[in-house]
């Protein structure tokens, strides 16, 4: 099933503090989310609509281990972000906390404010320009992770369930 989002375009190397300035960890993420990407895009966290996509530039997330920074863009209901490469720690954060990332090579196809289509099933995504563009694979495991909503809720599920 292909679902359409409207796209934040973003620049390479968005870091951490950008997502979850540290002026806010003190607040938690309710307090941390409203200044997500303040310094980038002052607009953003009050703009941005449930369902909305970010796509970045390379080197999406890097910068310090805090999983804020993934929890602030889940709290603002962002789908996925799409990138050609991802920190590794906040790579993992992001699916612990049930936010799909796409790892996509080209992202030039991709207008601001435009929508996009997403197929999860195939991992593809259809750009404005009707061009449609191959992400590369996830593991079945962090898919059924964002499916979850994060790797608590899935625990919770599996606890749930009888063996």
């Amino acid at each position: 099933m292909i679902t359409s989002h409207r796209v934040w375009m973003l620049g390479a190397d968005i870091d951490t503090d950008a997502l979850a300035p540290g002026a806010y960890m003190k607040l938690g993420i309710e307090g941390i989310a409203p200044h997500c990407l303040e310094a980038v895009r002052p607009e953003f966290a009050r703009e941005v609509q449930r369902g909305d996509v970010v796509v970045a530039g390379q080197n999406f997330g890097i910068g310090s281990s805090r999983e804020q920074a993934a929890g602030a863009l889940v709290h603002l209901g962002i789908t996925a972000v799409i990138a050609p490469s991802f920190s590794g720690l906040f790579f993992r954060n992001a699916f612990n906390l049930g936010l799909l990332l796409l790892t996509c090579r080209d992202t030039s196809a991709f207008k601001d404010l435009q929508p996009v289509g997403l197929d999860k099933k195939t991992l593809t995504l259809t750009a404005p320009d009707g061009s449609c563009i191959s992400c590369d694979p996830i593991p079945e495991f962090l898919l059924d992770m964002v499916e979850a909503g994060g790797l608590m809720n899935q625990l919770r599920q599996r606890i749930k369930r009888p063996t």
